[in-house]
């Protein structure tokens, strides 16, 4: 990708993202996003095919903008597994508390169909996820089993988009239990 064309989809996403935040999936027109940005709504066709596709990219932009964060936390804890766990999910918890994106697809604000990007076609999101996570955890804990690893990064992302999408305790506790979860699996000292 060109820097170019990186920087014309980079608005693009922007501009769908400020309009799903303001309209709903519901308010927003393809055209809408090209009138923002100055472009033809053929040009948002080209880029993402669809609406569908378009709002799917907006998702996982921000799930990349998030992993990068939780790259950030993860390397602050690089000498405690337990506590990198932790605040991981805390990190996320909080972050997915206050995204707007994420409560116009959790909420339904106009945007109940949005609702499977992070529920029933969360694969995308779920894949990335666990593959950087797997990925930092091997360059940073390499005595970890990577095969095991890799098996519970998967239940503790699929655990905390649980948490994401329907909460049931506070996200010091949640974090401490996926925390318990994950060095327990791997037989390392946590708390």
């Amino acid at each position: 990708m060109t820097a170019e064309h990186s920087s014309l989809r980079d608005s693009l996403l922007d501009a769908a993202a400020e309009l799903l935040v303001r309209r709903g999936y519901r308010g927003v027109r393809m055209q809408d996003v090209a009138a923002a940005v100055g472009v033809s709504r053929q040009t948002v066709y080209n880029e993402f095919g669809d609406k569908w596709g378009m709002a799917q990219a907006v998702v996982l932009r921000d799930n990349e903008r998030y992993l990068d964060g939780i790259d950030r936390v993860l390397t602050e804890h690089a000498d405690d597994l337990y506590a990198a766990v932790a605040a991981a999910v805390r990190f996320t918890l909080g972050l997915s508390a206050d995204d707007p994106i994420k409560k116009v697809v959790l909420t339904g604000a106009g945007g109940d169909e949005l609702l499977p990007l992070l529920t029933t076609q969360a694969e995308p999101v779920l894949f990335t996820a666990r593959t950087r996570i797997v990925e930092h955890a091997r360059a940073q804990w390499p005595e970890l089993d990577p095969a095991a690893f890799a098996e519970i990064a998967e239940a503790a992302v699929r655990l905390t988009m649980s948490h994401i999408v329907l909460p049931t305790e506070p996200p010091d506790r949640v974090a401490d239990l996926i925390a318990r979860m994950v060095t327990r699996y791997l037989d390392v000292p946590g708390e």
